[in-house]
């Protein structure tokens, strides 16, 4: 267990809904998160996938403590964070550290760079004398790409790119072990993409960084992550290695995800069949009883609607998965 970085236990996250105008009263629940369980070996970047609303950045603000989980348990170093009080709180936040989604947003359009990067050293005033901050600042600046001359400048006098640059170095502040990447390169140009990426990636090798890196691009995944969770409505339903994952995909969620996935290549098409899911997500409100991908699943039986399949290793699977009849599905190049 040594080189466990993060462990995740059956964490659940369950958002009340409310009724009436002056009394109001909880009539059901969103269940977000409902029963995920994860590891975060050291070094190793775990890349979680889904549909929007399969409950990927509620996992991640879980995670780094923005929300509270409603139950089950986040070790970070073999403590349980979920227990911590304030102090413990930001004691968790200086190893774990989180790469929002939108660098348009993210960062105070009042503040100067220099501001927003050394923000951490004036909430953690341990981590940097005042003396040297500045300087510490520019150090970041430059172990992003960034001109670190530019530290006076304002959000708005960069680039997309640049300004999610910017996101990370703040990040790296309190030099923490875990980054939390929640979808960090969605919202910016092919191009950046790939530049932010090999970013992500040299830091790692750098820094001996661990990544729970959340997207929904599946070959952004691939390029990146060692393992892979497939997460559907609020619940990981297969997890392996990338090569394990991509190749050889298990269960009928994670295969349709990947038959959805242009080809580059056009004499390739052909020869592999288009999987096209029926009917809608279901409410994470109300989901299925048994298997919650089971009203949308082309084999699905009464035991799938009456038996919930438990993430596990099965017979002849190579990796686990939560499917009563899980078979492997090869995929010709779908992502490259």
């Amino acid at each position: 267990m040594s080189d466990i970085a993060l462990e995740v236990t059956d964490l659940k996250k369950h958002f009340p809904i409310k009724q009436g105008i002056v009394f109001k009263s909880t009539v059901g629940q969103v269940k977000a998160v409902d029963g995920v369980s994860l590891q975060l070996r050291k070094g190793e970047t775990l890349g979680v996938v889904g549909e929007s609303g399969c409950g990927k950045s509620t996992l991640a603000k879980m995670l780094v403590g923005l929300e509270k989980p409603t139950g089950g348990s986040i070790s970070v170093r073999g403590e349980d964070v979920t227990r911590l009080g304030k102090a413990g709180m930001r004691r968790l936040r200086r190893n774990v550290q989180m790469v929002f989604q939108d660098p348009y947003t993210s960062l105070n359009p009042r503040m100067t760079v220099g501001d927003i990067i050394g923000e951490p050293f004036e909430i953690h005033e341990d981590a940097v004398p005042k003396s040297g901050r500045r300087r510490a600042v520019q150090d970041l600046l430059d172990m992003v790409g960034l001109n670190p001359d530019h530290i006076n400048r304002y959000p708005h006098q960069f680039s997309g790119g640049q300004r999610q640059r910017i996101g990370i170095a703040r990040a790296l502040a309190l030099k923490p072990e875990i980054l939390i990447c929640d979808e960090p390169v969605s919202a910016l140009d092919v191009s950046i993409q790939g530049q932010v990426i090999n970013l992500l990636e040299q830091l790692q090798d750098d820094l001996g960084l661990s990544y729970v890196f959340i997207a929904h691009d599946l070959s952004v995944v691939r390029h990146i992550s060692d393992r892979v969770a497939v997460m559907y409505l609020g619940r990981v339903v297969e997890i392996g290695n990338e090569d394990e994952i991509y190749d050889s995909p298990m269960h009928p969620y994670t295969q349709a995800l990947l038959s959805a996935v242009p080809v580059p290549d056009p004499t390739l098409r052909g020869h592999r069949d288009e999987i096209i899911l029926e009917g809608d997500v279901p409410s994470p409100a109300n989901p299925p009883s048994g298997c919650r991908f089971r009203t949308r699943c082309w084999k699905a039986t009464d035991k799938c609607a009456s038996e919930e399949p438990l993430l596990q290793i099965r017979q002849g699977a190579p990796h686990a998965n939560a499917c009563h009849f899980a078979a492997p599905r090869d995929v010709v190049h779908a992502v490259d």
